[in-house]
Parts: structure tokens; sequence; C-alpha cells
């Protein structure tokens, strides 16, 4: 006498209507089990899914992994990439200047996010409590993409790249004064290599002489391109000290609005005052920019998902790949041979960020 079905596993099976032998005789089902097994739930045949085991007996807990164990270190790589790309193109502008490539991108962004915005009913003007670290935070990282566009026409797009990457060092001298963060030797000695790798990439002539310094455009434009990414790497790290300051209190599309708001007003200003507006070339020139803002936004998508779903001291550490990006960049399309001190300086630039990042990483594990 074969037993009878247990009562779930009979009721799974009458909207299905599936009475053939392999439904009800084979499947595991339908063998006999000890009766310790019939109390607690076991994949079976469901005649709502139509498949062994049953989908819809999925423990909860494997709904909270991730997709992928490294899914996350593979965004913040397809970041870097696309942020070096967009710079490739700041780079090919040379017709208009890096203050009215800002605004473009703005313009560009902007459309992106006031969808988003009307879409998650967060409003434009933020809590009035915070509303003053919303403006300052769009003065600063509006600043610091000018400055880094400047940078990238003025110099090479390694030099600029490398020096621009100082910012962890900066943000944790910030976080020190400005949020009482802890400040150790450690931090002092990443401060001395990020040092060590701005003079060697500026090689000033009273310290190497003249002929050492050897590029493809004059002297002052490369000090002057310099100067304007290390101005990026400072107004960025006071950017991700605001930010870091008002933590989750505020959703993330309001400060990126704010950015491309702020960011549009101040670059209008700046070209309106230094006479420099001119409309883009037809052809090349707006297919950059236009290309410019889409991967600058594809970038920063990417990061924030990294930041979402993996440790952000590995991201930090993947991050040195635009350094990577950039020297095979300028090699390939620029057609541009980094010299040794390029590549000794922004060796000491990368072993400054990642021992801020692997310190970071280890003081969070504890």
């Amino acid at each position: 006498m074969r037993p009878s079905a247990a009562p779930g596993s009979r009721e799974l099976r009458e909207p299905g209507g599936d009475t053939s032998p392999s439904a009800s005789e084979e499947s595991p089902a339908g063998r006999e089990e000890p009766a310790g097994a019939v109390e607690t739930p076991g994949p079976s045949w469901c005649g709502l899914c139509r498949s062994w085991p049953c989908g819809s007996r999925a423990q909860p807990e494997a709904k909270k992994k991730a997709p992928c164990r490294g899914l996350g270190l593979f965004y913040t790589l397809l970041s870097a990439f696309l942020f070096s790309v967009a710079s490739l193109f700041v780079k090919k502008v040379q017709d208009l200047h890096a203050v009215e490539i800002s605004a473009f991108r703005c313009v560009f962004q902007m459309l992106v996010v006031i969808p988003c915005l009307i879409y998650r009913k967060t409003g434009f003007i933020g809590p009035k409590d915070l509303r003053i670290f919303l403006i300052l935070g769009g003065v600063l990282g509006s600043t610091a993409m000018i400055l880094l566009y400047y940078a990238f026409q003025a110099t090479s797009l390694a030099d600029a790249t490398v020096v621009a990457f100082s910012c962890p060092v900066f943000t944790s001298i910030f976080a020190c004064i400005l949020l009482k963060e802890k400040y150790s030797l450690w931090n002092v000695l990443f401060i001395a290599f990020a040092i060590t790798g701005v003079i060697l990439i500026v090689r000033p002539p009273f310290v190497f002489g003249s002929n050492t310094v050897k590029m493809t455009g004059s002297y002052s434009d490369h000090v002057k391109g310099t100067l304007a990414a290390l101005g990026h790497a400072v107004s960025n790290a006071l950017t991700l000290v605001i930010l870091r300051k008002m933590g989750k209190s505020v959703d993330y599309f309001l400060p990126i609005w704010f950015y491309v708001m702020v960011g549009l007003v101040e670059s209008v200003i700046i070209l309106f005052v230094l006479g420099l507006w001119r409309l883009p070339n037809c052809g090349i020139d707006r297919l950059f920019l236009l290309l410019i803002g889409l991967f600058g936004l594809a970038g920063q998508v990417f990061l924030t998902k990294a930041l979402q779903i993996e440790k952000a001291g590995l991201v930090a550490l993947m991050k040195t790949m635009d350094v990577v990006f950039a020297f095979i960049f300028q090699v390939i399309f620029l057609h541009d041979i980094p010299t040794w001190w390029t590549v000794g300086g922004a060796l000491c630039v990368v072993a400054s960020s990642a021992g801020v990042a692997i310190r970071k990483w280890c003081q969070g594990s504890k």
C-alpha cells in the first residue's frame, strides 16, 4: 500500500492538474520518507513553478547574497576605465576652455539627474539644516572638476592624473582637522610619499637642473597644470569630507544635483567674466563634449554602485587603475611617452594613496 502524500504537496499539485506517473510516483515528493523529514520542508516538486526543487521554497538568506563575489571590484575597474576615457576626450578638445567643457558636462548631467529627483520625490533644495553643506559641496566639487579639466589641457594626461590621485592623502588630513578623526605617523609617511611624487612630476629646475625638464609643451604650462591638478585634489578632498559629514542624512542624488547646478552657475559666471564663451566646432568637438558627459556620468554611477556592495578600502585600491589607464591612453592615443620622472612620481603617489586605503581597510576590519 502506497503511503499518502503530505498535505502540502497535495495542495501544490492540485492547481497544475498533472496526474501523470512522472509527476506523482517518480517525483521525490511521492517517495516514502522518514517521519522527521515531513516536519521540515525540503526540496520537492512544485506544480506552481513546475520545477524541482521548488523555487518558492528558497531560503531567505540566499536573496541577501551578492550576485557575484567580485562584482564590486569589477564596477570599480569599469568606473576607472570610463573616467579615463572621459579624461582622454577632454585632452582631445583643445579649442574650448576647460570651464566651458565643465559647463557642457553640467548641462548633460542635469538632464539626467532632474528626472531621477522627480522619480525619487526627494525635492531640489534638501533639508534646511544641511543646505549649507550641499551648497558648499557643490562649489568645491565643481571647482575640482574645472581645475582637473584645466590640468588635462595644460599638462600631460598621466602627470595630471597622478597628481590628482593624491586626493586620499588630503582627505585624511582634512578629516583629522574638521571631523576629529585619528591621525598617526603612518599618515605623515603617506604625505611624504605624495609630496615626493608631486616633486618628481613637477621637476623644479632649482632642484633637478634645467637639463632634466624635457616635455612637449612649455614648462610654465606644465607647472600650471600640475598646480591645477593639486588644487583639484585639495578641493575634491574637502568635498569628500563634507559628504562624510552629511552621511546618509540626504539622498545621494541631492549632492550630485547641487554639484551640477552650482557647477553650471559657476562656469557661466567665469566664462562671462573672462569673455571665453564660444560655440564648439561642428563635428568631432561636439561629439567629444557629449561623450565626456556620458562617460563621466556612467563612471560616477558605477563607482556609486561599487561602494554600495564592496568595502571602501578595496574600492580605493582598485581606483589606482586610473593611473594605469592614463599611462596607456597617453602612449596609444596621444603618442606621448612618459618620462622616468613621471613613472617614479606615479609610483610614489600610488603607494601613498594605496597605503591610506589599506590602513583604512585594516582599521575597519578590526
